[in-house]
C-alpha cells in the first residue's frame, strides 16, 4: 500500500467528471482502492474520491466506523431537501472550511470491490460524506454549492473568531446577570 498526492484546488482533474469503473473486480482498483484508504487516514480524512488521488474514476473511500468503506460507479439520492448547514473541509482544499447545505439523508447504490451491488441509506456525518465525495467525481468542489461566501475561511481564524464569539457572548451573559440582581 502507499500514501498517494492528493490533488489541490485548481488542478484539473478536480473540475472534471470522472470516467466509469469497467471492471471494480481488478486488481489494480483493488489496489487504488486500498491505498485511497491508506492515505485518506493519513491524511486524516472523513472521505476521499479518486479524483483527488489523481485518477479520473468513480470511485470514493469513506470512513465507516473503525474501517474503510468503498463505493465504485456511486449513484447518490437525496431523500431530503438540502437545507442542513455544517461545516465542510476538504484535503483539496487544505486549511480552509466553509458552511455548506447538504440534504440530511441520501440513498447510495454502487459497487464494492468485489462486483456485487451495495446499495442503502445514510444520514447526518455519513450523507455529508457522501455527497461531497460525489460531488468530487462530478468535478465539484464544496466552494461551489456555497450560497454565502462569507461563511468560508481559513481554518485557524474561524476557529480563534468561534472562541470570541464564545467570549464575549459569555461575558454578555455575566453582565447581564450582574445588573439582575
Amino acid at each position: 500500500m502507499a500514501i498517494l498526492k492528493i490533488a489541490r484546488m485548481g488542478h484539473p482533474v478536480l473540475l472534471r467528471a470522472a470516467e466509469p469503473v469497467a471492471d471494480p473486480t481488478d486488481p489494480e482498483i483493488r489496489r487504488l482502492v486500498q491505498d485511497m484508504a491508506e492515505t485518506m487516514l493519513d491524511a486524516g480524512g472523513l472521505g476521499l474520491a479518486a479524483p483527488q488521488v489523481h485518477v479520473s474514476s468513480r470511485i470514493f473511500v469513506w470512513r465507516n466506523g473503525d474501517s474503510v468503506a468503498a463505493l465504485i460507479n456511486p449513484e447518490i439520492e437525496l431523500l431530503t431537501p438540502p437545507d442542513q448547514r455544517a461545516w465542510e473541509g476538504c484535503l483539496s482544499i487544505p486549511g480552509l472550511r466553509g458552511n455548506v447545505e447538504r440534504a440530511a439523508r441520501v440513498a447510495f447504490r454502487g459497487l464494492d470491490i468485489e462486483g456485487d451491488s451495495v446499495e442503502g441509506e445514510a444520514e447526518g456525518m455519513l450523507a455529508r460524506v457522501m455527497q461531497h465525495e460525489y460531488d468530487h467525481l462530478n468535478g465539484v468542489l464544496y466552494p461551489m454549492r456555497m450560497s454565502d461566501l462569507g461563511l468560508f475561511g481559513f481554518t485557524d481564524e474561524l476557529s480563534r473568531a468561534a472562541v470570541a464569539q464564545h467570549a464575549a457572548a459569555a461575558a454578555a451573559a455575566q453582565a447581564e446577570e450582574a445588573a439582575a440582581r
